[in-house]
């Protein structure tokens, strides 16, 4: 049986994990027009999109609707969602919500595009698909030694990949692949650096190394990073580092509904109030991170889908 085998009915499923907060205060600071969260989840009705057997937690039904609430009481515009590791590679409930949005949503599906017909990968383009994403904390997401045979096909849709690392001592052994790929390589949570990890070590300063040499990283998940709950303020010399290596590359995620969340449950305003923290108040670079650079990923031209066979140099 597959991993991600899919469960069916919801007679029998009780979430495990907390739900987000219903009362989202803005943050201390006026939001930039247009601005972005590039990293939310949402969790449908159980009947209607069934939940992986293989499952490491059970969410609560919050919906792209829960999701709008959170955006407009805090100012933000744009919502990215990816597919959480509870739908497997079952994407459905993700492009459904997506399709639904009149354009305020995109997303990151996980799937072996290799594999996927021409027709789902076309319309998951037109519904607002901008990448893959390749969780290395998951098994049976996509593998890793693929990346090179999926480079092109991403290149070809204008997509990029979203990289999850189990921990940032997985980074050094894939630095090399990864900067190699001819499409924008974004990673995920920081690095999944830890408080406690040595900023100065191989690991965190090849994440350094490998931004400025063109790679991507996405800032959040501070309460993952962090050792101090609720303020998470000892992420703040990791994320800095992470900025003066090159704000033109990072853009920044809540991760609503924070789905195992360790401590108290975030405020999605204190979250942007703690970016506004590790940016330092430069609302120039506040503003590329949240507005400039999001649109160069979601909102960039692509070149169009025309179907594996048209890949240059590929025979399939």
């Amino acid at each position: 049986m597959d991993s991600f085998s899919l469960q069916s009915g919801a007679g029998s499923i009780h979430p495990d994990i907390d739900a987000a907060s219903a009362n989202t205060a803005p943050p201390g600071f006026l939001v930039p027009e247009d601005s972005w969260d590039c990293h939310a989840h949402i969790f449908g009705d159980y009947n209607k999109y069934p939940l992986a057997s293989s499952r490491q937690y059970t969410p609560p039904v919050q919906n792209e609707i829960d999701y709008f609430k959170m955006l407009d009481a805090t100012g933000l515009s744009f919502g990215v969602l990816s597919q959480p590791s509870v739908y497997g590679k079952d994407n459905s409930a993700l492009i459904a919500a997506i399709s639904a949005s009149k354009g305020r949503l995109r997303g990151v599906v996980v799937a072996d595009l290799l594999q996927t017909s021409d027709s789902d990968i076309e319309l998951w383009d037109n519904a607002g698909i901008r990448g893959v994403r390749l969780n290395l904390a998951i098994p049976g997401c996509l593998n890793p030694e693929g990346l090179t045979e999926l480079g092109p096909v991403l290149e070809q849709l204008g997509w990029h990949l979203e990289v999850v690392l189990k921990t940032i001592e997985d980074l050094p052994p894939m630095a090399g692949i990864l900067s190699r790929l001819p499409v924008p390589v974004i990673i995920e949570q920081m690095g999944s650096v830890r408080a406690r990890d040595d900023i100065a070590g191989k690991a965190f300063t090849t994440l350094i190394s490998v931004i400025k040499d063109g790679l991507w990283c996405k800032l959040s998940h501070a309460y993952k990073i962090s050792s101090e709950s609720p303020g998470y303020l000892d992420t703040l010399p990791y994320a800095r580092a992470i900025i003066d290596a090159s704000s033109s590359r990072l853009v920044w995620g809540s991760d609503w509904p924070h789905p195992r969340v360790p401590g108290p449950m975030p405020t999605d305003g204190k979250l942007l109030d703690l970016l506004f923290e590790w940016v330092n108040a430069d609302i120039t670079i506040l503003h590329a991170i949240l507005s400039v650079n999001p649109q160069k990923l979601y909102d960039r031209y692509r070149p169009g889908w025309h179907g594996l066979n048209h890949i240059e140099g590929k025979m399939l």
